[in-house]
């Protein structure tokens, strides 16, 4: 039997999913819209203080030198609204905060009050770029500074008041507006990631898919192959209905593999249970098949039937088997499948590089129903698994859509899986069961 235990590493995703993932986020509508927003509000700030400016009536000089300190105070400011502020190293945030107080507090000696506005920016920055626990303190020391030039100025309580007010609001307008774009912009890059992670999950199921419906399929096909080969000196009549019986076999599952591209198909516990004892005798294998459930949750019955399905191949690939016994039976609310066959050699493992690693996928979607799925050897020679699974899914599986905890829709065995009759013993003349396909 195949060496369970042990999983295949995921393979990583293609770089083309890696690039869909990583989404340049800068170019969507809604980043780009908050961060115009931003730059707009911080325009209108700085028109403001131009029009305060103005109603002090300043010499040509001062006013040009003015207006280059609001530039150089709008430009630091769009650098601690950036994203990537927070990231920059400490020295440049030390740097761009000692020039933007500087910019903010020298100019008060020769525009006194109407200057002080300015502070606003000043403790917007701090917010952004200090630690939360230095921020809020340095952010009311700014505000509390404020109300020296006033101060000095001799205006009223009130016009101090309303200065201060203004100056710590337009500083959380800042801070607000900063993390609200920033917080965008991590909406729509998670959008990207999730986009991304729905690409690779849809590729595992496809590939999982395939390898449940094409290791069970070929394997049918290569034992009645092997069953017409022998029939065909004896029995050509017989060989004939085995012909049609694989060409029927091949042409579902060509159905049945595009099917699987679109999540539209679900097994049947029941029909594959009719296929799998068809099939195993077919092969020369002594069945005895149980089928003791009730109505179980589509979900459930799909996975379960999955299992079956892996465990019929498992037989047919890595097994001599004589016997194999099949039970399903449904107790105190659960479902139980088991599979035991004889023919195994308790060292035997599988390290073909395509072994395969089915009954690992298996095991996830029972577990993601809330069962569990166990392999156990012996005694002597024998190989049982069982799968637990609740017959109540906690999730109801859409139909026809594949749901992501069980997994998608099947194929289910044709009828005419079935041989016309069982071949006798001396008929089987099996090879070594790694030759046969997976």
């Amino acid at each position: 039997m195949p060496r369970h235990e042990e999983r295949e590493p995921l393979q990583e995703a293609p770089p083309g999913a890696e690039a869909a993932a990583a989404l340049d986020t800068r170019d969507l509508p809604a980043p780009r819209l908050a961060r115009l927003i931003l730059t707009v509000v911080l325009l209108g700030q700085l028109s403001v203080m131009v029009t305060n400016l103005q109603g002090a009536q300043p010499d040509p000089p001062r006013l040009v030198v003015s207006l280059g300190c609001l530039g150089l105070v709008f430009l630091i400011q769009l650098r601690h609204s950036s994203p990537r502020a927070r990231h920059a190293p400490a020295w440049q945030r030390a740097t761009t905060l000692a020039a933007q107080a500087l910019l903010t507090y020298v100019p008060i000696v020769a525009f006194q009050h109407r200057w002080a506005a300015m502070a606003g920016f000043l403790a917007g920055s701090l917010l952004l770029l200090l630690p939360a626990r230095w921020a809020w303190p340095a952010y009311g020391v700014v505000g509390v500074s404020v109300l020296i030039p006033p101060t000095l100025d001799g205006l009223s309580v009130r016009e101090m008041v309303s200065l201060g007010q203004s100056t710590l609001l337009t500083g959380l307008v800042v801070y607000g507006l900063t993390r609200m774009a920033e917080l965008i912009l991590v909406l729509h890059r998670t959008r990207g990631r999730l986009a991304g992670l729905a690409v690779t999950q849809e590729r595992l199921r496809f590939a999982r898919d395939l390898h449940d419906l094409l290791g069970y399929s070929l394997s049918a096909i290569t034992i009645k192959s092997e069953l017409v080969l022998r029939l065909i000196p004896v029995r050509p009549g017989r060989a004939l209905d085995e012909v049609a019986e694989v060409l029927t076999i091949a042409r579902q599952s060509l159905a049945d593999m595009r099917a699987v591209s679109h999540g539209m198909r679900r097994m049947s516990l029941e029909q594959e249970l009719g296929a799998a004892e068809s099939l195993l005798r077919a092969a020369g294998i002594r069945v005895r098949a149980e089928h003791r459930t009730g109505a179980t949750e589509p979900a459930v019955d799909a996975v379960l039937a999955a299992v079956l399905r892996e465990a019929v191949t498992n037989v047919l690939r890595h097994s001599r088997a004589d016997s194999c016994v099949i039970e399903a039976a449904e107790e105190a609310g659960w479902v139980r499948l088991s599979v035991e066959n004889d023919g195994v050699h308790s060292s035997y493992r599988d390290l073909s590089p395509d072994g395969g690693s089915g009954l690992d996928n298996l095991r996830d979607r029972v577990g993601a129903l809330g069962g569990r799925l166990t392999t156990v050897h012996g005694p002597g020679p024998t190989f049982r698994l069982t799968a637990r699974a609740p017959a109540t899914a906690p999730t109801p599986a859409p139909a026809p859509a594949p749901a992501a905890t069980t997994g998608p829709a099947r194929p289910t065995a044709p009828a005419s899986y079935a041989p016309q009759g069982a071949p006798r013993r001396g008929e089987r003349g099996r090879g070594p069961r790694e030759e046969l396909p997976s």
